[in-house]
């Protein structure tokens, strides 16, 4: 495997006193074109070196969760396509043909090292949907203490969204999210993030740290390979996802001698997309601003409206006038105004339907009597869980 040569350089030795990572639990992402060997099957020898880097950090006490791609490439390759099916059959038949082959290797590499591992095949659903989200961290907990390795992949043989929309790289950053994560690696195919394509341009310079939100980013981030469906451009909405749950994200190349183990370390390879408290409001806005399809709709007065959008406002129950729909404390919910019908803001509302109805048009100190003693909830979505869609 390559070296990374830049580690000689000053830059490097400064950007590695800056990476102090006190890492307990990471998440590790790995693309379909390392793991496929760029079509030519699972390269079981490259994973075989990655499971001996994992099983370093285990010995260590460090919690691992792997985010694994290749099942659709995997099953590409069985079936002997020569290229990926465009099908959704056919996909979704390539992709329970190669599960069985890619949690199979990875199993194998990893018990050899005395580590069991399990598979969870996930979809967007199973994370926003609040019961199957809190389920799915139930059994999530419970495989790390019980130090079991968990190999997650996205269920490409039975959701459409995923196939069309998902990436790994986006699932990597809902889980780091999910099990407070400290640090989310993204293995590929490129050293890191760079001010242009490297393929192009031999003057483009690697980005070795930036804020996740740095705007710029997006500009420069390059497009899907032929096998996967990630590309840069996923990674860094995956670094700012992350970054919403307060965790650094490190994009970098898979074929690095002893790369996870180096960056666990805080070894200045590859890019290092940082976060800190106002990055995680805002990557949590956007988050919120992004999400398609809304539990419920609370539709608010004109001062409650007002009070949102120019004063940068919590919205208070005083200002709901009509809850709809049938959602649960933490959901996403649309706010619209009465008197336009227009949607002006989306966030995390604070109360189950049920709940939030009881106290609509209420003033706070009213909660008490209507919900029960010691009621400590006051807003009905708190601004820092609102992004203006106005």
């Amino acid at each position: 495997m390559a070296d990374d040569i830049a580690n000689t350089t000053e830059e490097a030795r400064f950007i590695k006193q800056t990476r102090n990572f006190d890492i307990q639990r990471v998440i590790v992402k790995i693309g379909s074109s390392l793991l496929t060997n760029n079509g030519r099957g699972l390269d079981r020898t490259a994973i075989y070196e990655w499971a001996k880097q994992i099983a370093k950090l285990h010995k260590q006490g460090v919690e691992v969760l792997l985010v694994s791609s290749g099942a659709v490439a995997e099953g590409v390759v069985r079936m002997n396509l020569e290229e990926r099916p465009r099908k959704l059959a056919a996909l979704q038949a390539c992709a329970s043909i190669g599960q069985m082959g890619l949690i199979e290797t990875w199993w194998s590499a990893l018990i050899q090292h005395g580590i069991q591992s399990s598979q969870l095949l996930l979809t967007h659903d199973d994370l926003s949907n609040r019961s199957r989200y809190l389920n799915t961290t139930g059994a999530l907990t419970q495989l790390l203490d019980w130090r079991v390795l968990p190999v997650i992949n996205e269920n490409d043989t039975i959701t459409i969204d995923e196939i069309k929309f998902g990436d790994n790289d986006t699932l990597g950053a809902m889980a780091a999210a999910m099990v407070n994560a400290d640090l989310y690696i993204i293995l590929t195919d490129q050293e890191g993030v760079f001010t242009d394509n490297p393929r192009d341009n031999p003057n483009a310079k690697m980005i070795r740290q930036e804020r996740a939100m740095a705007d710029y980013l997006f500009d420069i981030a390059g497009d899907g390979g032929k096998l996967g469906r990630g590309g840069m451009l996923t990674k860094i909405r995956a670094g700012r996802l992350a970054a919403m749950g307060g965790c650094p994200t490190v994009i970098v190349s898979g074929a690095i001698d002893d790369v996870i183990t180096r960056v666990v370390s805080g070894e200045a390879v590859g890019t290092l997309l940082t976060t800190n408290d106002e990055d995680k409001i805002i990557a949590r806005k956007q988050w919120l601003a992004a999400h398609l399809r809304m539990s419920g709709t609370l539709i608010v007065d004109a001062g409650a409206a007002k009070a949102v959008i120019e004063h940068n406002k919590s919205l208070l129950p005083v200002g709901v006038v009509e809850v709809r729909g049938d959602f649960d404390e933490g959901d996403v919910v649309e706010v619209v105004h009465q008197d336009t019908g227009e949607r002006i803001a989306v966030g995390q509302v604070n109360f189950s339907s049920r709940d939030a109805r009881r106290v609509a048009r209420e003033r706070t100190e009213e909660f008490d009597k209507i919900l029960g003693n010691h009621e400590e909830r006051v807003v009905m979505v708190h601004r820092d869980n609102l992004a203006l869609t106005v």
